[in-house]
């Protein structure tokens, strides 16, 4: 009979025990609610980052066709002007000349240059051949023609020159 007295005796409530597990509780669910709260905001922002990102890449180069909308209606004057005056081609010889000048200060500006090619060594990081042609009396691998010229901005080439390359 003893036995059975103590499977029936319950474990003794300690209410130091008790008021500790509901603290721990407590603190728990705030854990998990700051949990929940910080990777909302962590969404939010990674969200807010990638429409910051998506708008900065449609309106990059905004301050370039700015720029250009300068060179745009200096070539419309040009041409309204040449129709004016037929006879006058100078007129259209000057506004071209003066749209030139223009865009060849903004690409100096931006630190835009030209590749030089004709007569130089390939490259095929600033170069890249269209045409191979053998030319017994020019040294291999010589740019011999360009057919469309590359830039450089920055150091970075941001387009290759298109060009024709002796063989032997």
């Amino acid at each position: 009979m003893a036995d059975e007295e103590i499977k029936n005796e319950e474990a003794p409530v300690v209410p130091e025990a008790v008021s500790e597990v509901e603290k721990l509780q407590q603190e728990l669910a705030e854990a998990k609610d700051k949990n929940i709260r910080l990777f909302a905001e962590f969404e939010n922002m990674r969200k807010r980052h990638e429409r910051d990102r998506a708008e900065l890449i449609k309106y990059a180069h905004e301050e370039v066709i700015i720029e250009m909308l300068g060179f745009y209606e200096d070539f419309e004057r040009s041409v309204v002007a040449a129709r004016a005056n037929p006879a006058e081609g100078v007129l259209l010889l000057k506004g071209v000349e003066m749209v030139l000048k223009r865009m060849q200060d903004l690409l100096q500006k931006y630190d835009v240059s030209e590749i030089e090619a004709a007569g130089k060594k390939f490259d095929h990081t600033r170069h890249e051949a269209l045409l191979a042609v053998e030319s017994p009396d020019v040294e291999d691998g010589t740019i011999l023609e360009v057919f469309q010229k590359g830039y450089i901005m920055d150091g970075r080439v941001v387009r290759t020159a298109k060009v024709k390359v002796s063989k032997k």
